[in-house]
């Protein structure tokens, strides 16, 4: 059995809060990589009638129709860590930049999860989720990219993708080893990392080469459609492939999607509720161009008040 890793982020386009980018590891069996099937009893898609199971799909779909409560039961429930404070899960699961958030003067550490559902509903999530998923072992990382940072690399590259390459090369490094915990059920098991494509991006061989320093990229497929690598040299059998729309075509990727949207909103919320205390009636943002401009207009008064600079809270790029 493989280990397949779903790889995506949530907030690549807003000007305002952090870029988030996740990796989610399942052990499926080799004839069903997608999971869907394997997973089956115990979870459904958006286009699929609500009958008790959970519902696991591309992260944007979930939000618009159940909002952050949909997130957190699907995905956040699927990893029996509750209740527990933000800081607490951000130090089991956030790979790099945990620092610097936290530096983020809107940023609630102590907050506690959940949020926006109860703590018996993610434990009768988690519930279903161990008796579906019988493989028993899952992986999680996080990769956390707030504004100061998401600046600095822009600066430093010249380029918004290189935010984005940086992450996806600081995950695929983290889940190298996954399974290589001793347990000789999980030892060197091939690895299947599913990632959704990059923008127009069609050529990944550089950015795997610094992800794999030890291993050889053998490019298989590079088109708009997909593009799919081999790295050999290692000691077992790894894959990449981007396609469009992965989290559709995976409960990996798919899981990956709705954790790191969860946790973008979680930011974000936080980050209207500082900006509401210093800006009273302020209307809340997404982030997203457009209303972002006016959220920033509103609240620049109290950042001069507050010693904040446009590059600590507003994206270049």
């Amino acid at each position: 059995m493989p280990w397949v890793v779903g790889i995506d982020e949530a907030g690549y386009g807003p000007n305002l809060g952090p870029l988030v980018q996740a990796a989610v590891a399942l052990h499926l069996p080799d004839d069903d990589l997608a999971g869907w099937e394997t997973l089956k009893p115990v979870v459904r898609r958006c286009c699929e009638k609500a009958d008790g199971r959970l519902l696991i799909d591309d992260s944007k779909k979930v939000y618009t129709r159940h909002g952050l409560a949909g997130l957190e039961t699907g995905a956040y429930g699927v990893y029996g860590v509750i209740p527990q404070a933000l800081e607490s899960f951000l130090t089991f699961a956030v790979r790099e930049s945990a620092d610097e958030l936290v530096q983020e003067c809107w940023f609630d550490r102590k907050e506690a999860l959940p949020v926006a559902v109860s703590a018996d509903v993610l434990q009768d999530a988690f519930g279903k989720w161990t008796v579906g998923y019988r493989a028993g072992s899952q992986a999680l990382l996080f990769n956390v990219v707030p504004t100061p940072r998401f600046n600095r690399i822009c600066d430093e590259s010249g380029s918004k993708a290189t935010v984005l390459a940086h992450g996806l090369v600081s995950l695929l490094t983290g889940m190298r080893e996954v399974g290589n915990c001793g347990i000789p059920d999980f030892v060197n098991h091939p690895i299947i990392f599913l990632c959704d494509k990059m923008g127009g991006r069609n050529f990944y061989a550089g950015m795997l080469q610094e992800a794999f320093p030890n291993g050889w990229i053998v490019p298989e497929k590079e088109s708009a459609a997909e593009s799919r690598y081999r790295v050999e040299l290692l000691d077992r059998p790894v894959t990449v492939t981007f396609r469009p729309r992965a989290d559709g075509d995976s409960v990996a990727v798919a899981l990956a999607s709705m954790l790191c949207k969860y946790l973008r909103e979680v930011c974000m919320r936080q980050f209207n509720r500082f900006w509401a205390t210093h800006v009273p009636g302020i209307a809340p943002t997404a982030g997203y161009p457009v209303d972002a401009k006016r959220f920033f207009a509103q609240i620049k008064p109290a950042m001069a008040k507050l010693g904040l600079t446009d590059d600590q809270v507003w994206r270049k790029k």
